[in-house]
């Protein structure tokens, strides 16, 4: 038996890093998906089999050897499910320190403790093998992470009986409500291993697609009367999710009062965001003020992002590239990073020939 999933990335339009700290933040899901094809295989062939197509890299593990070091996993199925333990995390390092881990790509070794953990915990101990493939890039704002984990969780789901898909669409088979708020939940907590912290919303937004605004772990959807054109710039340059929410939470315990000031006003700008798209335009001329205010907001949300430090010199520099093309930005995600000179004239270029006249872009967050 062989089961896909997909789910898509995300951009954040307003409320990064201030979701973390239960503020408001506004999202959109992107066409970029990543897939999950899982194949259960006969119990003759003892292996689990994880193929990271986009990344080159392939893990094997005995059946028998997942179960002897997760023996506390595999139980009866729970639609709640729990948090990964310490313990547990100590016990997928064992697991993934069996396998040969080149160095330079260490840093996506909590993806594979994610992988371990969410199949042993949903499908038990079953022979298979896993295919994943993204179009997103890693670590660049763009929920990739978020994406993984809950096509992930859609695959095994789906695999394990416990829940119900609608069938009656052709083409891909959806999940339930019910059934996504599950997906959800499971998402959630492999992005917890992930990302030591998450706000949870970059999975919420990639199990339930189209544009949310999610605050202190409450998702609310939003209809959106209003088109929106963005362009996502990729530094493609990485950085570290889990490290910047740290110095984010640093600089707030050494400076209370003024975070939350910065805080509250990202949450304004966040609330304004959803209320403009929300809106009904009446005629071109009113279309074009809202555009001309979002921009507005964009340009004030990322000198937000400047004052909590976790803008960086090179994020700077290609705003300022894409301010000559009145294009006005944000990063989006984490922020963090650096980019080279060679980036900076091929977003010139990349620029140029898009030729946009509105404010719509937003900066990939690496």
């Amino acid at each position: 038996m062989e089961v896909t999933a997909r789910a898509p990335g995300k951009i954040i339009l307003a409320g990064e890093h201030a979701v973390v700290h239960g503020y408001t933040a506004v999202a959109s899901s992107i066409d970029l998906y990543t897939v999950f094809s899982i194949r259960l295989r006969s119990e003759d062939d003892d292996t689990v089999k994880l193929k990271l197509n986009d990344i080159g890299l392939d893990f094997s593990w005995s059946v028998r050897r997942i179960k002897e070091v997760l023996s506390h996993l595999g139980s009866p199925f729970s639609s709640t499910p729990a948090s990964c333990s310490l313990e547990t995390i100590k016990s997928l390092a064992t697991l993934v320190d069996e396998q040969s881990f080149p160095e330079t790509k260490i840093g996506l070794a909590s993806g594979v403790y994610a992988f371990l953990w969410l199949y042993t915990s949903i499908l038990g101990f079953k022979p298979a093998t896993i295919t994943v493939s993204s179009e997103l890039p890693v670590g660049a704002g763009l929920g990739s992470s978020a994406a993984y984990c809950v096509s992930l969780s859609a695959a095994l789901l789906a695999l394990s009986d416990s829940v119900k898909l609608d069938v009656s669409q052709k083409g891909w088979s959806t999940f339930k409500e019910t059934e996504a708020e599950l997906v959800n939940k499971w998402a959630f907590e492999g992005e917890k291993i992930i990302h030591g912290r998450p706000s949870g919303v970059d999975n919420s937004v990639s199990t339930f697609g189209n544009v949310i605004k999610f605050k202190s772990g409450v998702m609310t959807r939003v209809n959106s009367n209003m088109p929106l054109r963005m362009l996502i710039t990729n530094t493609k340059v990485g950085r570290d999710t889990k490290a910047l929410v740290a110095n984010v939470s640093a600089r707030k315990s050494r400076h209370p009062d003024a975070m939350c000031s910065v805080l509250n006003a990202i949450e304004a700008i966040s609330d304004e965001w959803s209320t403009i798209i929300q809106s009904h335009a009446v005629d071109d001329l009113y279309l074009s003020a809202n555009e001309e205010k979002l921009g507005e907001l964009m340009e004030m949300n990322q000198g937000l992002l400047l004052s909590i430090g976790v803008s960086h010199a090179s994020i700077e520099n290609v705003l300022q590239t894409s301010m000559k093309y009145k294009l006005a930005s944000k990063l989006t995600g984490a922020g963090g990073g650096d980019i080279s000179g060679e980036v900076i004239d091929k977003l010139v270029e990349e620029l140029g020939s898009f030729g946009f006249q509105s404010f719509t872009a937003g900066i990939g967050g690496k």
